[in-house]
């Protein structure tokens, strides 16, 4: 019997992850949160084999999930499930301490793979995954600029970069205008530019953006 529970604040999309789990894997039991908060009341109630993650959370975003989860049983296996592309988040992901990042385009069958890796002990790093933590290895250790910026600035600074206003990107995390905005005024000051114009150009420059 494995445990596994899921995190999306889309009951469609947790409903879509079980329907192909259970095409796949017998004897499952299922949790299901659509929030940190929840994730974390329910993951502290019982054990589980595995926790499938999304980035995207109201309020506390998945990246901060993660750390909290280690937190909370550092031995929890958690498989990120995210819309942003591998180069995006994948690398924070796992220095966050999850065993793999799986982009919401992936075909099912590669969920069963991640999910029968994790399960097993160990961790799911796709191809392009492993050849940006070669990257990361050999890279000159004078970071980008964007780099620096918390995961929660990061988000932040790649919603701006898509187009989405302040208003649009505090309803879509959960969060008060007023929050946003103070997170919109941090990334201006660690990347030392003026405006949202500045931002989206930087973003387009340094392949950011979809």
């Amino acid at each position: 019997m494995k445990n596994i529970l899921i995190v999306d604040d889309h009951v469609l999309l947790r409903r879509g992850l079980i329907k192909i789990i259970d095409e796949h894997f017998n004897d499952v039991t299922y949790g299901e949160a659509g929030t940190a908060a929840e994730a974390l009341e329910i993951a502290g109630k019982q054990k589980w084999d595995i926790v499938l993650l999304d980035i995207n959370l109201p309020g506390r975003s998945g990246l901060e999930t993660v750390k909290d989860l280690k937190q909370l049983d550092p031995e929890l296996p958690i498989l990120v499930i995210s819309m942003y592309p591998e180069d995006q988040f994948a690398i924070r992901v796992i220095k966050a301490g999850a065993s793999g990042y799986l982009t919401k385009d992936s075909a099912p069958e590669n969920l069963v793979t991640a999910l029968d890796r994790v399960l097993a002990g160990q961790q799911y790093i796709t191809p392009s995954v492993a050849d940006l933590l070669t990257k990361e290895l050999r890279s000159d250790p004078r970071k980008e600029p964007y780099e620096l910026l918390s995961d929660r600035e990061f988000q932040v600074f790649l919603l701006i970069a898509s187009g989405k206003t302040v208003s649009q990107i505090a309803e879509e995390l959960s969060l008060s205008v007023k929050t946003i905005s103070t997170y919109r005024m941090h990334i201006l000051e660690k990347l030392n530019m003026k405006n949202n114009a500045q931002l989206i150009i930087y973003a387009v420059r340094k392949n950011l953006t979809d």
